[in-house]
């Protein structure tokens, strides 16, 4: 039994799975595309000293209900501002890995800022895909995101192929251990392949640069960008969410391989006392 595991029903027949452990200001973990609560287990072992601690399994996700509908950022957002209702929180900080960013800036589209406390963006551009691939932040090219969506989100064992090349290339900087790699391309396989590529197609055609404009002028705001691409990121932040303050470290899953340092660059955020504007 995952401690302080529970279920939040978002509709009929559709129920969120939330891991809600700890006391304090609430910090609510979104996880990214396919992925589940259990990436963000060193920050839950890390925060619940301080705060209470929620992650998510998004619809389609993990423990959640598979559905066959509302595998979007849209729904996303709107479920999450249903299990912060029924959690009963205030005074939220929200972290999202990756898509996960986009259930942040799609709550922020539906409901404005208001119940949070702060927000941080893992690795994400608002437009994560533009024409204008080498100016602005984007995941890549326009023709190698089609060839991904195309060959690679069809089949659990082209998705299992997808995932292995993405963890090894860009979500961490050092050598996987086979158990590890086992265990992060299992996160992923938890959401079958036809929901991922309608996840994949919702996500990479988002358009959040108001989002996230506004997000950064309304509350405190943190952007955490990997290293390989941290130079296009702060140039295309500064224009897009200019208040955002910016960190770079690792790779895309920085928070699980340098858990260390980013526990405590997230620590410093929401324990500050911050004002904008």
């Amino acid at each position: 039994m995952v401690q302080g595991g529970k279920y939040v029903k978002v509709e009929p027949g559709v129920e969120i799975f939330v891991q809600d452990t700890g006391q304090g200001k609430p910090i609510v973990f979104i996880p990214g595309w396919t992925f589940t609560t259990e990436v963000f287990h060193k920050q839950v072992e890390h925060f619940q000293e301080t705060n209470r601690v929620v992650v998510l399994d998004p619809r389609s996700h993990g423990r959640s209900s598979v559905t066959m509908h509302g595998n979007d950022y849209a729904t996303h957002g709107a479920d999450l501002a249903k299990v912060i209702e029924a959690l009963e929180l205030k005074d939220v900080t929200l972290v999202g890995w990756s898509f996960g960013c986009l259930t942040m800036w799609e709550y922020v589209r539906q409901h404005g800022t208001r119940d949070l406390k702060s927000l941080v963006f893992i690795d994400l551009s608002p437009k994560p895909l533009s024409t204008n691939h080498e100016q602005d932040w984007v995941e890549g090219p326009l023709d190698e995101i089609a060839a991904a969506y195309n060959y690679y989100l069809r089949d659990s064992e082209k998705q299992r192929e997808f995932i292995e090349a993405y963890a090894t290339g860009v979500m961490v900087q050092r050598e996987l251990q086979a158990e590890e790699l086992l265990w992060i391309i299992e996160q992923s396989m938890k959401t079958p392949p036809y929901i991922a590529a309608n996840l994949f197609a919702s996500g990479m055609f988002s358009d959040y640069r108001a989002e996230a404009k506004l997000a950064s002028e309304s509350v405190p705001t943190l952007t955490v960008v990997a290293e390989h691409w941290a130079e296009t990121a702060k140039r295309f932040l500064e224009q897009h969410a200019p208040k955002s303050a910016v960190e770079v470290l690792g790779g895309h899953m920085m928070f699980w391989e340098h858990a260390d340092k980013f526990n405590s660059l997230l620590a410093q955020f929401i324990h500050t006392e911050k004002h904008v504007g």
